[in-house]
């Protein structure tokens, strides 16, 4: 098959994607299933050879996928389910006072959105958003876009929230590296968001919080857990993840000698161990020490799987569209075409990402795609374990751009801050475009230089 009808086929691929998704509203594992077998027919590939590339992506993606984001949907309930979420913000807004209450609010949903999914983590601290505003007669805007920004940029950023771990295991980037990019990009990011930002919005759009709304009052502030705990324990995975990068990085260079010690550190380092250790330290120091019982902290990791496995099946779907992609070669040849021309990778994969984001509104299906596209012409840019990471993080930017009237986020934010649909769009997709290109400058800038 000539370049021209594979990028033909990549095309129709892309499109056939988005029909199914948005005009016939298959679910997006099934639309991505759909997709990989098409790809793979047209591009030639025997029929069992289809069959056996969609199994092969499924479970390669699965094995990792599945139990990193397991594992942070339980560590993530625990932190919601004990207040964790709420002592964290309640300090820090007590620690900045209320002038500068807008930068607490943006540390809050940026630590708060490690563990915690995106809306769940909102919900949950949307009072505190409110209360203040009744407070200072400010909008809502002021403390509410820094909180939707410190939430918006951990939830793309920095793992272990679901999309930047499936983005780096289809793509093949270490987790280290993506945690420590994550932060270096995504506190300058959340800050312009933020703040910045918010203040200047507040001044254009007010929105006052509802005159009678209901207080998360089934922990009193003095119930709370401490400050100091949760940090720690939020903490946790992330330390052992860069331990283990960086020791693996030293033992490379040959600055430290291979033997027990490093081996022991990446052993606790990896994924699986240090979310395990995370996920237990959370079920002890914040569920049974605090009087939780076994019953109900076995409901509650219940509970975490549901949300998870959506996601989790989408990403194999993902996966399993990158295995086709590979397979058919099709990869190669993109691969062969752009290595020679002045694209760089870090704003392809933003742009690929952007641009399904914007067509069908899903954060999560947007990453997926373009990471699957990404993933079998990654190879030809001879990218180092830091540039990979970055684009990661371009993926990530991208799929936040824009997010209008078909990203259920959009309705959300506009539902509890009491906003129609233009002052929405004003305010919640201006801050979401904010991320996305500040998102991208910072990572461009950046891999200028590892």
């Amino acid at each position: 098959m000539s370049p021209i009808m594979m990028f033909l086929v990549v095309v129709v691929a892309v499109a056939l994607l988005l029909l199914l998704v948005l005009k016939l509203k298959i679910n997006a594992f099934i639309a991505l299933l759909i997709t990989a077998m098409f790809v793979g027919v047209a591009t030639g590939m025997p029929l069992n050879g289809v069959i056996q590339s969609i199994q092969k992506g499924m479970g390669g993606t699965l094995g990792f996928v599945a139990t990193v984001v397991g594992l942070g949907a339980i560590f993530g309930q625990m932190l919601e389910s004990s207040g964790g979420a709420e002592a964290l913000a309640h300090y820090l807004v007590k620690k900045f006072g209320q002038k500068r209450a807008p930068y607490a609010m943006v540390l809050s949903g940026f630590f708060i959105g490690i563990p915690v999914f995106f809306d769940v983590g909102f919900i949950i601290l949307i009072p505190i958003v409110y209360a203040l505003a009744r407070d200072t007669k400010m909008s809502l805007l002021y403390y509410g876009i820094p909180l939707l920004a410190g939430l918006a940029v951990t939830h793309s950023f920095i793992p272990p929230t679901p999309g930047p771990v499936a983005v780096a295991e289809i793509i093949e980037a270490q987790l280290g590296y993506v945690i420590f990019f994550g932060f270096l990009l995504g506190i300058p990011v959340a800050l312009l968001a933020g703040p910045v930002f918010g203040r200047y919005i507040s001044r254009k759009i007010m929105v006052s919080p509802p005159e009678v709304f209901e207080e998360n009052d089934s922990l009193t502030q003095n119930q709370l857990p401490n400050f100091g705990q949760v940090i720690l324990i939020i903490l946790i995975p992330l330390v052992l993840i860069l331990m283990a990068t960086v020791t693996g990085v030293l033992v490379r260079k040959e600055v430290v000698a291979e033997g027990l010690l490093p081996e022991i550190i990446g052993f606790i380092g990896h994924p699986f161990s240090a979310l395990i250790i995370a996920t237990l330290t959370a079920i002890w120091f914040l569920g049974i020490r605090r009087g939780f019982q076994r019953r109900e902290i076995l409901d509650l990791s219940t509970k975490a799987l549901g949300p998870a496995g959506v996601i989790i099946l989408v990403t194999g779907a993902g996966g399993a569209l990158k295995e086709v992609l590979v397979d058919s070669g099709i990869g190669e040849m993109i691969a062969t075409t752009l290595a020679g021309s002045s694209w760089s990778p870090v704003l392809l994969a933003w742009t690929l990402a952007a641009l399904v984001r914007i067509t069908q509104g899903s954060a999560t299906v947007a990453m997926i795609t373009a990471a699957g596209i990404m993933a079998p012409i990654i190879g030809a840019f001879e990218l180092s374990e830091a540039h990979r990471a970055l684009v990661v993080l371009a993926i990530s930017s991208g799929a936040t751009i824009l997010s209008h009237v078909n990203d259920s986020g959009f309705w959300l934010v506009g539902k509890y801050f009491g906003m129609d649909e233009k002052q929405t769009l004003q305010s919640w997709t201006v801050m979401e475009t904010i991320i996305a290109v500040s998102g991208l400058i910072l990572t461009l800038i950046v891999s200028f230089f590892v």
